[in-house]
């Protein structure tokens, strides 16, 4: 009786779980605007404008440095940052949360900085191994899959990537990124994950 019980709890904290994964956030997040060039199944060519990101580069493991570049760079923009007028700014959260390798075990993680606060200027990171950085316009080959991202999954989706981009006729122009879009609640089927490359 107390293991039908358990079950029957189970299969329902289960159905709500999958029924609040499909309802819309009250507030979305924003994304750096883009033009699709191409756009071919899960693979699209992207034309990007420039923009600013605030990065960190982190030593380590893919799930490692990733965790500890998220709560540094999070952490800039709630507030750990010195604005114009001398006191902290809130920022916006924005997704892509991207990573990148960086040489040896180094990876570079950035988060794309909202156009309004761009406007206005940018306050100055309170922590050192945070930065700014100004990316000016370029392409980028893109390839999504959802579910978790595994070192298995990222070297499959960019075996792809990279076979795409070779049909197409382009030449990669700088190392894959890996964009991760949701939060960590969110269940592996909603998920939405990015393989993306520089291309000339």
């Amino acid at each position: 009786m107390k293991t039908l019980l358990k079950r029957s709890l189970m299969a329902i904290a289960l159905a709500i779980v999958a029924f609040l994964s499909t309802l819309e956030p009250a507030m979305a997040v924003a994304e750096p605007p883009f033009t699709i060039e191409r756009r071919d199944g899960d693979f699209e060519l992207r034309d990007y404008p420039g923009f600013v990101v605030a990065e960190t580069r982190v030593e380590g493991g893919f799930d490692e440095a990733s965790r500890a570049g998220f709560r540094r760079v999070a952490n800039y923009i709630f507030g750990g940052n010195v604005g114009p007028d001398g006191k902290p700014i809130k920022i916006a959260m924005t997704a892509p949360v991207t990573v990148e390798p960086a040489g040896g075990d180094q990876w570079r993680l950035h988060f794309v900085m909202p156009d309004d606060v761009r406007s206005t200027g940018l306050p100055k990171p309170a922590d050192p191994s945070v930065n700014l950085r100004e990316v000016p316009r370029h392409r980028m080959a893109a390839v999504r899959f959802g579910g978790f991202t595994t070192e298995a999954s990222i070297a499959e989706h960019t075996a792809k990537l990279r076979d795409w981009i070779a049909a197409q006729g382009l030449q990669p122009a700088g190392e894959p990124q890996i964009a991760r879009y949701n939060d960590p609640f969110t269940l592996p089927w909603n998920r939405r994950n990015e393989i993306m490359i520089p291309v000339r």
